[in-house]
């Protein structure tokens, strides 16, 4: 006999609230649910597996979009794994261009700390860098 698991039981068992698992449902990351003869809501093992892949691909930073593409390379075990690669190589660069305006922005920000010579609020220079008009590069 399969196991099976209620909402509430599948959000416990990963960690993901059952908000979570119906919004994932709505937009086809899960596939609908059984329904038991109260028209509860039925998960097997695959449906946790397929939530638990969600759910690690969404804590490394995949936009639903991947996530689907991801999926779908899964269900063609004997295609090229390259297509997986681009994705992933993809989301790399993605990764990487957030990392460098993180340490522009961690660069912009210590050099208004260092700029600052103390005092009182009302001559503070960060506060009146944050308040000027965007400079046009």
């Amino acid at each position: 006999m399969s196991t099976t698991f209620t909402i509430g039981e599948l959000a416990h068992q990963t960690g993901t609230k059952a908000e979570t698992i119906r919004y994932y449902e709505k937009i086809g990351l899960l596939g609908a649910p059984m329904r038991s003869a109260g028209n509860y809501r039925v998960y097997s093992e695959a449906d946790a597996q397929r939530l638990r892949f969600v759910r690690r691909t969404r804590e490394l930073g995949f936009s639903i979009e991947q996530i689907r593409e991801l999926m779908a390379f899964s269900s063609h075990g004997k295609s090229d794994c390259s297509t997986v690669d681009n994705v992933v190589k993809s989301h790399v660069e993605d990764i990487e261009g957030k990392i460098r305006d993180l340490q522009a922005l961690r660069n912009e920000l210590a050099r208004m700390i260092s700029s600052c010579p103390g005092g009182n609020i009302a001559e503070c220079r960060i506060l009146d860098a944050l308040d000027a008009p965007e400079s046009v590069h």
